[in-house]
């Protein structure tokens, strides 16, 4: 199989985040299901990865889009506020460019009683323009600041980690062909040979 890299995307940024937990056990079940995979984290909450957003300095930014540009797929991890995903996630794909392109995105989100499934709703559209395509599995934790236990684990365990496996698998099967599209046909080439016929 295609080595592959799996970029975690956190889509929290404030303290005493729930997001944290969402992520640890997302991490734990990857190591157990798919240990073969490398892992790079994506936090809009790091100093790196803020001063890339917001800070206006070039080396920051551009070490962020190399880890971007290393990843074969991407699982974002997010709440939902008031309908949506948080500004800070916002913010870290806005200041990216074609890093997202050809390569699949999976969600697992969290929140009230959907669970964040509006959040994530709005994030297909967004990845979208990104020309990154999201695969059609995704997971939800609704009620989530009950859900999950101290220990870390949330409820309904064994659902949310077949559900998770699953959606691994659609990345996996999405993103081993479009390495091999994206190493021998630049998708970067093929958008400027368009360019300005769409805004």
């Amino acid at each position: 199989m295609e080595h592959l890299t799996l970029g975690i995307i956190y889509g929290s940024a404030r303290h005493g985040r729930l997001c944290d937990s969402v992520v640890a056990w997302v991490c734990d079940q990857l190591a157990k299901t798919a240990p073969s995979l490398d892992r790079e984290i994506l936090d809009p909450a790091s100093g790196e990865v803020e001063e890339a957003i917001y800070g206006n300095y070039r080396p920051s930014l551009e070490a962020l889009l190399a880890k971007i540009d290393r990843c074969d797929a991407f699982i974002v991890v997010t709440p939902e506020y008031n309908h949506s995903y948080p500004a800070p996630l916002k913010a870290l794909i806005d200041c990216v460019g074609l890093e997202f392109a050809g390569k699949p995105v999976g969600f697992v989100s969290y929140g009230g009683l959907s669970g964040g499934l509006r959040a994530v709703e709005h994030l297909r559209n967004v990845f979208a323009e990104m020309h990154a395509m999201s695969v059609r599995t995704s997971l939800a934790f609704a009620n989530a600041n009950n859900s999950f236990a101290v220990d870390g684990q949330p409820g309904e365990a064994l659902r949310a980690a077949r559900t998770l496996e699953a959606m691994l698998a659609e990345l996996v099967w999405w993103a081993t062909p479009l390495k091999a599209a994206r190493a021998g046909n630049c998708y970067r080439e093929m958008k400027q040979r368009f360019k300005g016929l769409a805004a």
